[in-house]
């Protein structure tokens, strides 16, 4: 058993929160009971997650997004009013944590995503490892961008959407930033990646990617961000004794 609060400042220092300027609140969003036994942990504190934290008696809920994004409606009504309802009738703690642990160097949705998938870490084109978003790596080997995607969706059990570059043979150097970062792919570029791997394509990111010569793969934003959560939780449960369960609730986007 640990207390929220001391929950809550541990996580806090350990992803750095102030050092990120977000659009959304980082940390305690919604407060329940004060003690912490058990923690839930999954990307979307979606209504279908809230229901499996009640069922399972959670203290508190650790998600990757949360609510009370930037220029959405302040009202709590409609889907909100439910799922903020259903938080405070089971006194359930909702922590979520958005661009702090999309970077952190070892337990962060790129940091996992790397690990999986066998990449050498080599920095990022964006900043330090720990605050950079677009992280920058060699594969095992040189790689077909067909067998590139073919080893992505192995192990994330999700096959990508594959644009390729024209004359463009293999990838060596690949860069990656999970979910919604495709306007990114010009920094990968820029850095010198000859393939760019994230969660979701936009109708102009065909083209860029074409035009530039990059290969890009877009392998789904809760595909790429199931794994930061999950490793921050098990580090709670060893950090603290509480027990830790991931639920994945599926999403094909």
């Amino acid at each position: 058993m640990i207390l929220r609060t001391e929950l809550v400042r541990a996580c806090d220092r350990l992803l750095d929160v102030p050092a990120f300027k977000d659009y959304t609140v980082n940390g305690l969003q919604v407060a329940g009971r004060d003690e912490v036994r058990r923690v839930m942990s999954g990307v979307t504190a979606c209504q279908a997650l809230l229901d499996e934290a009640a069922a399972w008696k959670a203290d508190l809920l650790l998600v990757h997004h949360g609510y009370f994004w930037k220029n959405e409606p302040v009202a709590i009504t409609g889907i909100k009013q439910r799922r903020i309802r259903t938080l405070l009738l089971n006194d359930i703690n909702l922590l979520a944590y958005h661009l702090p642990l999309d970077a952190h160097a070892e337990f962060g949705n790129n940091a996992e995503l790397g690990r999986r998938l066998g990449f050498r870490v080599e920095g990022c084109a964006d900043g330090v490892l720990g605050q950079g978003l677009v992280w920058l790596g060699g594969l095992p080997e040189a790689m077909a961008p067909g067998a590139l995607a073919r080893h992505v969706g192995e192990r994330l059990g999700r096959e990508p959407l594959l644009v390729e570059a024209p004359g463009k043979a293999l990838v060596r150097r690949v860069a990656w930033c999970t979910g919604g970062a495709q306007d990114m792919i010009t920094q990968a570029w820029e850095a010198g990646a000859e393939g760019f791997i994230s969660g979701e394509i936009s109708e102009r990111t065909t083209h860029l990617a074409r035009e530039l010569g990059i290969h890009y793969l877009a392998a789904g934003h809760h595909a790429t961000e199931r794994y930061g959560v999950q490793a921050l939780g098990e580090w709670l449960e060893r950090e603290f004794g509480v027990e830790h369960r991931f639920v994945d609730i599926d999403n094909p986007a």
